[in-house]
């Protein structure tokens, strides 16, 4: 367990990767989603999706934490298990960092009647309508989502190389297509979007969580294949 810390340590050793990219991408993101909101002369609430680009950067973050660090770890003798196991734990860390201050973000906007302009950035109904907690299970689901994606991507990467990435990049996006196709020949997007709103913002997090263990189970028998 302590070599395992010692993963998490050498993770936030580049603390503008984990932290301070994160909050800057955040912080622009409000100040330009507010400005937007001022120019517009109604006097409804005003949502939008600027609040989400600090969770796509956690795609880039989740492949930095393969490619940069975990050459270096080999150097430790850090043995492969401890890397993978510490670096998941290091994006929970980092995920949870992030639904706290999506909460805080909520706070503010309810406080200030959305920053003085009545907009939202954090405060989306939707996204709140099981509570704080809710949200939070939503917020800290997508960004160790776009993490694990990150991940599994440079695990692969590592693992066999560009083609083989290509390919299964490909043959993910060949599966979507698919599924569109069926569900728009079966005219079943009525049923699709009811399903949808009947699980909530909640009930979809909670299927995510589902998807980040099975690409982390992916990236896992990948793992023992990287290069470093």
């Amino acid at each position: 367990m302590s070599r395992t810390l010692n993963v998490i340590r050498l993770q936030f050793v580049n603390k503008q990767t984990f932290i301070w990219v994160p909050l800057i991408v955040l912080a622009a993101a409000t100040a330009v989603s507010v400005i937007i909101y001022a120019m517009i002369p109604i006097d409804e609430p005003k949502y939008g999706g600027g609040g989400q680009a600090p969770l796509w950067v956690f795609f880039a973050v989740g492949l930095s934490a393969m490619t940069l660090t975990f050459p270096f770890s080999q150097a430790l003798s850090i043995t492969r298990r401890e890397f993978f196991v510490g670096t998941m734990l290091t994006a929970v860390l980092g995920s949870a960092f992030m639904g706290v201050l999506f909460l805080i973000g909520g706070g503010i906007e309810l406080l200030t009647n959305g920053w003085g302009v009545n907009g939202y950035v954090f405060h989306l109904p939707w996204l709140w309508e099981a509570g704080p907690l809710g949200a939070f299970v939503v917020y800290f689901t997508l960004a160790l989502f776009f993490f694990v994606v990150g991940f599994t991507g440079a695990t692969i990467y590592k693992s066999w190389g560009p083609t083989v990435l290509t390919i299964v990049a490909v043959g993910l996006g060949l599966v979507l297509v698919g599924i569109v196709f069926l569900i728009t020949r079966m005219e079943l997007w009525g049923d699709v979007f009811a399903r949808i709103m009947d699980l909530g913002a909640l009930g979809l997090a909670l299927w995510g969580l589902v998807l980040v263990v099975l690409f982390a189970g992916v990236s896992f028998l990948a793992f023992r294949r990287a290069k470093p």
